[in-house]
């Protein structure tokens, strides 16, 4: 699995990401290729090898046209977001992936200023630079073709900082509320490091934060900020290569565990509680049959899922269910190496999964909904099928 770890000592911003990327290997032309399937014009990026505190550095700006009028799109609203990312024809993924990161940045400017979401809005240059550079970071990322995203604790900076609203603390508001539940501090440099738009890309894209996880380093990028410390590497770094682990056969993991104890809701709902879940990011879900206070047979709702995930999980459970708590807690697994691939059999074609022991020994498990298919339209029994893998 290739994977990309996020290295944030100096803080993270949307240049930052777009410059370690391209210096890890990303063509820019590419990255403006694929920018242009959104319907926004009137800008164009410069890019060029910095210097920061004695590194060697890449920058990315987005520069507004020569005559310095305004983008042809009024882009400020969350609504104005969706819609000009819904017309355009970038892949499913990267739409969805980069709505959820605007929607982490809208919510948060939504509670730090206390308006209601659809009055929030960005100057509307800054939404330029928001959009390139959050779907830069995702274009650049699947031309990696990176798998999954790591990243260390965030430096936030210290001080203060001038916007828009007036001179806020760092870390900002909005930078606070988007990192709720990610490790930050604040040490060395007396400004803001991590910006709203960086915090929403590393929180939107993160599978976890820590040390720097076992991996292969292939290649490594570093991006510059805009401002040039004095004996500071000003800086974001980012490591891509594959999980080394993985060379073992297995990967050690950490998942977030939510559960509640429910005994008093009509058993029906609980099927379609799973398909939310499920179709919200949930890496499992399952009940367990338990015995209640005062003798009451009950059920366990258990959700495993990803950190990032767990405030919109928990939001469902409390929202489709009766329960009126929940229990969180972190839990390490091992995973076996493990790829989905479409082998012949007696039948017909079927997928399988195949996992990879750690002595090096291949097993596979055939599809069940494969073997159903196959099962029901030949009129054999399903076992027959099932077994079938590996047999010619």
């Amino acid at each position: 699995m290739k994977i990309a770890y996020f290295d944030c000592f100096s803080g993270i911003s949307g240049d930052m990401c777009l410059g370690a990327l391209v210096d890890a290997g990303v063509p820019l032309k590419h990255i403006e290729k694929e920018l242009k399937k959104i319907p926004v014009k009137g800008y164009r990026l410069q890019s060029a090898s910095v210097k920061r505190g004695h590194l060697s550095a890449y920058k990315v700006d987005v520069v507004l046209n020569s005559q310095g009028k305004k983008p042809e799109v009024t882009i400020r609203t969350f609504k104005d977001i969706k819609e000009i990312i819904g017309r355009s024809s970038l892949s499913e993924e990267i739409k969805k992936t980069g709505l959820k990161i605007f929607r982490l940045l809208f919510d948060a400017e939504s509670r730090a200023h206390g308006e209601p979401l659809n009055k929030v809005h960005l100057h509307e240059l800054g939404a330029v630079d928001c959009i390139v550079d959050i779907f830069g970071t995702l274009i650049g990322l699947e031309h990696l073709g990176i798998e999954k995203v790591y990243a260390s604790p965030i430096n936030l900076g210290q001080g203060f900082v001038k916007t828009t609203h007036g001179t806020l603390p760092v870390p900002a508001p909005a930078v606070a509320g988007i990192l709720k539940n990610v490790p930050v501090y604040s040490k060395t440099i007396r400004s803001e490091l991590t910006t709203p738009t960086g915090a929403a890309i590393i929180k939107g894209l993160s599978n976890g934060f820590g040390d720097m996880p076992l991996m292969e380093i292939a290649e490594t990028g570093t991006g510059a900020g805009s401002r040039d410390f004095e004996d500071w590497p000003n800086v974001l770094r980012i490591f891509i290569g594959s999980a080394g682990s993985f060379s073992r056969g297995k990967h050690d993991d950490t998942v977030t565990v939510i559960e509640t104890n429910i005994d008093d809701m009509n058993p029906q709902i609980f099927g379609y509680v799973m398909e939310k879940l499920f179709e919200a990011g949930a890496c499992d879900v399952y009940l367990t049959q338990i015995l209640m206070k005062k003798n009451r047979p009950g059920v366990k709702l258990t959700v495993l899922c990803r950190e990032k995930d767990r405030d919109e999980l928990a939001g469902i459970i409390l929202r489709e269910t009766s329960t009126i708590g929940l229990r969180f807690f972190s839990m390490q697994r091992k995973v076996l190496q493990r790829r989905m691939e479409t082998v012949d059999t007696q039948y017909g074609r079927m997928r399988v999964k195949r996992s990879t022991l750690e002595n090096g020994t291949i097993r596979q498990t055939p599809e069940f909904d494969d073997a159903k298919k196959i099962a029901k339209k030949l009129n054999i029994p399903l076992i027959d099928v099932l077994n079938s893998v590996g047999k010619k």
